[in-house]
């Protein structure tokens, strides 16, 4: 029996199972104006795929699961990798 491979540098959605579901509810759930927009949601996961402190779909720098972070049009990388949507970085929600 072959052992299963770790995704250690992957984003929750490729990673099997449903048991992130409730990730992507809270996801869905988050208001419209409060959403990146889906352009800036793709840049922000891709810069997160890149980065060495992505491990299995969380960042090992503050713990967050990266794919909500980069939903929240407020938020920003811990690591400065992208700033906060429409606002200028002393504004942005570390």
């Amino acid at each position: 029996m072959a052992a299963e491979r770790i995704c250690r540098r992957c984003l929750l959605r490729e990673m099997d199972g449903s048991y992130f579901d409730s990730i992507y509810k809270y996801i869905e759930s988050i208001p419209q104006e409060q959403k990146a927009s889906r352009d800036e949601y793709a840049l922000r996961l891709a810069k997160c795929k890149g980065c060495a402190y992505l491990q299995n779909g969380m960042c090992a720098q503050c713990g967050c699961f990266v794919e909500v972070r980069a939903a929240k049009a407020k938020m920003k990388c811990p690591r400065g990798f992208w700033e906060a949507e429409g606002k200028n970085e002393s504004e942005g929600v570390s």
